[in-house]
């Protein structure tokens, strides 16, 4: 007598491959949301924020910055200066921030203040920063799925028009200057939450700051991801190359895809 198919064992049947994707299902059907970090994650700065911008600004306040020594100077500023010890929002951090940048790049004397005053507020206007290639189709298609998007950033820049001047569409987001507190403070990740009325296990988080976005959404509850675009950190578990690879990540149907 041959057997019947429930005495055949998943294995032969793919059955291992039915389990993972039912699994992937089941935890995708719990992603309502994902937050999404802006700089760094789904937009850089324009011209104007890097290394030749910055040497042009110089230009005006009568300083000689060079471009090449940017990304050093940029790194120096990020050692140098520690988050507010209340994780307040505070603008002094950024405007010091900037300015040892500046001087990073060979500016001195108080011009080299008053341009990171200047460049401190260009980094608010949205027209400054371009989006990833890839934030506005992931974005399509975690709305095809019906999940929600938002915006959650160490920022004092308003976010709903930076999204309306990019051209797409978000259900919240939040801006630390507005809420007071920077990531990894996680009042910020439950005001987020608590406009889009959800409990952290509902949402997911993705950003490219392991301490702030990855830490700070897993210390209230909520899956994180680590966007790595520069393959950094390999030790990282939850960690997406690009932002294509999201909804894979999340377990969400892909187009035209089936069992």
């Amino acid at each position: 007598m041959s057997a019947s198919f429930l005495e055949v064992p998943l294995s032969a049947i793919g059955g291992d491959c039915i389990l993972s994707r039912v699994e992937d299902r089941l935890r995708a059907a719990r992603v309502r949301a994902v937050l999404f970090d802006v700089d760094g994650t789904i937009a850089r700065p324009g011209p104007d924020l890097g290394p030749e911008g910055y040497r042009r600004a110089g230009e005006r306040h009568g300083l000689t910055l060079d471009p090449a020594r940017h990304g050093d100077a940029r790194e120096a500023a990020l050692e140098a200066v520690a988050h507010h010890p209340e994780l307040e929002h505070d603008e002094e951090i950024w405007i010091s921030f900037t300015e040892r940048l500046i001087r990073g790049m060979g500016g001195e004397g108080p011009a080299a203040h008053d341009l990171a005053v200047e460049m401190t507020v260009a980094w608010e206007h949205s027209h400054n920063f371009d989006l990833y290639e890839d934030a506005l189709p992931v974005f399509d298609e975690l709305r095809g799925a019906g999940v929600r998007i938002a915006l959650i950033s160490n920022t004092g820049r308003d976010l709903e028009s930076f999204a309306a001047h990019h051209g797409f569409v978000i259900d919240v987001s939040i801006s630390s200057r507005g809420h007071g507190h920077v990531k990894p403070h996680p009042t910020i990740f439950r005001a987020v939450l608590e406009r889009l009325g959800l409990e952290p296990a509902d949402a997911a988080m993705v950003g490219d700051s392991f301490e702030d976005d990855v830490e700070g959404a897993r210390a209230v509850g909520i899956r994180a991801f680590l966007l790595d675009r520069d393959n950094r950190h390999p030790e990282v578990e939850d960690r997406l190359p690009d932002l294509y690879a999201l909804p894979a990540a999340l377990g969400l149907p892909r187009p035209g895809a089936g069992w």
